[in-house]
């Protein structure tokens, strides 16, 4: 039992001392049948060392094999090479890459019509071709302004995507990349404009003669300009200067680092100590000093990081993008060079943009009203896989898509904020139910907030605590947590059923979009069945669902994460009669089969599997892998199984895995004659 207990810490499991028993007598029943007491060594030094043994060499023996056969064999000339590798580029970024094309093209005429138009102006002669490229920057300015909102369009971007043909040449998962793209060409935009005339227009008109400035009056006044704060505090220039420094903010906290709350300064390497030298002793106490001040600052520093960083902090600085609006519009009425209002674009730009956006909001605000959630069930995971598990009730005519998200906002913790989550119920379910890891602040307080309303644990106990309440019960009770969703909204995932294989992956909680859509594969193909075999349909029909075969990998860290899906395990596996999906669970912190340190782990699980029928990591009736999933392995897997076929492969979760997946998809695609397609979402 010792020694159990060693290997359950070792590979950072756990278990209570009464499951060790239990799995101590098993390990006694399966070697020591005559009950003698104790337990022959070369029966344990089998089940230890020769079956993991075999394990490993017939891996290594598989990769050794898969590393031959995947060998490219290399072309000798350089453009075919060259070619092959742009085809294949081609082929899966074309829809990008015309979209980019278009987009860049509109820029660049833009940019070309106002340059030459300010080229023939009377203003040329004075300030030159720095008014050309100011007014073709802010002329590509307005105009990504204007295209930026409809991007985060979500109800729009959903629709086109679910009710008409445009997702076939329109790549919609791409929607906020496009978004971030466009921001960068409001960047470009907006320093071309606002340089230009800083740094080279106003200064040559303060510097103009007389007789240079008589075409400038009837832009400028018949009196030239003093100074250059003359230009700062009009209308034109504080508007601009305003809306440089909101846009700053915005962009700077609607970075990587920032928006994740992921920026902080390393720990210091402190200065050696020189207590062991006799002397200088004011040496020593000057380091001490230097050590203990750079600590002090390191933690200010890291300490106003975490507070003004984050998710919270990215979406209230990027709602100053209103104000950013409300004076560009302002900024675009008072022109220097511009006196008829109908030659004032800006306006014209924005305003179809800025309709459809207010509608999207509007409906937004006014669908989470009317679709009032009515019954809440909640489950509060414990440490250290902290996940809160929502099942809410379905509103009235709310209809979905496995692999679609909605937004969820929980009024006690924030009364503005919305949260993305995927769904995870099947779209039969008369439930909608999200299940939300606490990895940033909102989800933290949310959970607190959840906490207060569960049930008090026993002391020393981890065991999931669980509420259920009604809409009543909340108006009555203020201590229990409102919740409003707003959705759905389309995702990538939403596209598998336009695959006949499919393989999905999760990694941590990014295996939620994954679990509504093995739900829905199974509910499916029990409808499917039932409607041949009561001769409402046949085999060979066609029918909108496709998928007949899907092979579904989670890759989490903790044990404890292993519960979150639990139940929907056990019932899939159980409902799955055709073994139409394939569950593989990947736990990371248990050492790989075939190491010493997992060795025992491994004996239990298959001696206890054997007979119970049940995983000892898990809990549930699917087996749990060790260690990270050989990829490579898997797409050779699937393709020799399903050759001439497209298989989708959707992932979700941390960035870390997609460059691998997605280049494992093309290199595949390129040496077998299966064709992988694939689709990410990140979080």
């Amino acid at each position: 039992m010792l020694i159990i207990t060693l290997s359950v810490s070792a590979n950072k499991l756990m278990m209570v001392p009464r499951q060790c028993k239990e799995y101590a007598r098993l390990i006694m029943e399966a070697l020591d049948p005559d009950k003698l007491g104790y337990i022959e060594l070369h029966n344990l030094k089998m089940l230890l060392l020769e079956a993991p043994s075999e394990s490993t060499s017939n891996n290594h023996k598989l990769s050794k094999l898969l590393s031959q056969r995947l060998r490219p064999t290399t072309d000798p000339s350089p453009v075919r090479r060259w070619y092959k590798r742009a085809k294949c580029s081609l082929e899966d970024n074309w829809r990008r890459c015309w979209v980019m094309l278009l987009w860049l093209s509109i820029c660049v005429g833009l940019f070309a019509w106002k340059f030459v138009q300010y080229r023939h102006h009377a203003v040329f002669e004075v300030m030159g071709y720095c008014v050309c490229v100011a007014k073709g920057g802010a002329e590509t300015l307005k105009f990504n302004m204007a295209l930026t909102l409809l991007p985060v369009c979500r109800n729009t971007v959903t629709w086109l995507r679910s009710h008409t043909t445009a997702g076939r040449i329109v790549p919609f998962n791409d929607n906020l990349k496009f978004h971030m793209a466009i921001a960068v060409g409001i960047t470009v935009g907006a320093g071309l404009h606002i340089i230009s005339h800083l740094a080279c227009d106003f200064p040559r008109l303060l510097h103009a003669m007389d007789d240079e400035y008589e075409p400038m009056k009837p832009f400028f006044g018949d009196a030239k300009p003093p100074n250059y704060w003359w230009f700062v505090r009009g209308t034109e220039g504080w508007t601009g200067l305003v809306m440089l420094a909101l846009m700053v903010v915005a962009f700077t906290f609607a970075t990587g680092p920032l928006r994740k709350g992921k920026l902080h300064l390393p720990k210091l390497k402190q200065l050696e100590s020189l207590d062991s030298n006799p002397e200088p002793r004011e040496l020593t106490r000057f380091a001490r000093l230097v050590n203990a001040s750079r600590s002090r600052l390191t933690w200010l520093v890291n300490t106003l990081l975490n507070r003004f960083t984050g998710y919270n902090v990215f979406w209230y600085t990027h709602h100053l993008f209103l104000a950013v609006y409300a004076l560009l519009i302002v900024h675009g009425h008072f022109l220097y060079l511009t006196k008829k209002w109908q030659k004032k674009s800006t306006w014209m730009y924005l305003t179809v943009p800025m309709i459809v956006y207010a509608c999207e909001r509007l409906t937004r605000t006014l669908r989470s009203s009317v679709r009032s959630v009515k019954k809440v069930r909640v489950a509060v995971h414990p440490h250290p896989a902290t996940l809160l598990s929502l099942h809410l009730s379905k509103p009235q005519g709310f209809r979905y898509k496995s692999g679609q998200y909605i937004y969820v906002k929980c009024p006690d913790v924030s009364p503005f904020q919305w949260h993305p989550f995927s769904i995870t119920s099947a779209p039969e379910d008369n439930y909608v139910s999200v299940h939300i890891k606490t990895l940033g602040d909102w989800t933290n307080q949310l959970r607190n907030a959840f906490l207060k309303v569960c049930p008090t644990p026993t002391e020393g106990t981890t065991e999931i605590l669980r509420a259920e309440f009604n809409r009543e019960d909340a108006m009555t009770n203020p201590s229990l947590p409102k919740v409003l969703i707003d959705g759905p909204y389309g995702a990538p995932a939403q596209d598998y059923k336009e695959y006949d294989i499919v393989l999905l992956v999760g990694l941590g909680i990014g295996a939620t979009p994954m679990i509504s859509i093995i739900k829905d594969i199974i509910t499916n193909a029990k409808r499917l069945d039932g409607d041949v075999e009561s001769g409402n349909g046949h085999a060979g029909d066609a029918s909108p669902f496709r998928t007949r075969r899907a092979y579904f990998y989670w890759v989490t860290r903790e044990q404890g994460s292993l519960e979150w899906f639990r139940e929907v395990m056990d019932e899939v596996a159980e409902a799955d009669e055709k073994r139409i999906i394939e569950l593989h669970n990947h736990c990371t912190s248990v050492y790989e089969k075939g190491d010493a340190r997992s060795a025992l782990i491994a004996m239990l699980q298959s001696l206890h599997y054997a007979k119970n029928g049940v995983d000892v990591v898990s809990g549930s009736r699917v087996m749990t892998h060790f260690g990270r999933p050989n990829w490579t392995q898997v797409y050779q897997r699937i393709a020799d199984e399903n050759k001439e076929t497209r298989v989708g492969v959707f992932y979700c979760g941390e960035p870390v895995l997609t460059n691998k997946l997605r280049g494992l998809a093309k290199k595949f695609t390129r040496k077998s004659s299966t064709k992988f397609e694939f689709h990410s979402e990140n979080f």
